[in-house]
């Protein structure tokens, strides 16, 4: 609940697995997402922010780094579904369809 008590109270949530046997024993992205919505009470729209720019903000990364802009990496997935909205309830599934590692597809 710490992720929605700071959206209410205006503080950047970032979302990241690191894969820590201390506190985070998982290195999956979409459970993290559908366990920020379901749990944390946390929109799509939150989520999404949450796993990108304010995550590269609290990397010190927001200039060069997740958000689609001139000068940055260009780094991106592309879903198989119409809309981040379906992001909670695909935790077992692989939707990537592409992906973009500056601006070159790789998969």
């Amino acid at each position: 609940m710490l992720g929605y008590y700071g959206l209410i109270h205006g503080c950047i949530v970032a979302l990241v697995t690191d894969l820590n046997p201390g506190s985070s024993f998982s290195s999956s992205v979409p459970l993290l997402f559908a366990i920020a919505c379901i749990y944390m009470n946390m929109s799509p729209e939150e989520a999404v922010t949450a796993f990108t720019i304010n995550s590269a903000v609290a990397l010190g990364r927001a200039d060069k780094i997740d958000s689609i802009d001139i000068g940055k990496h260009g780094n991106m997935i592309l879903l198989q579904y119409p809309s981040y909205k379906f992001l909670p309830y695909n935790v077992g599934m692989n939707i990537v369809e592409k992906v973009i590692i500056k601006g070159e597809v790789v998969i």
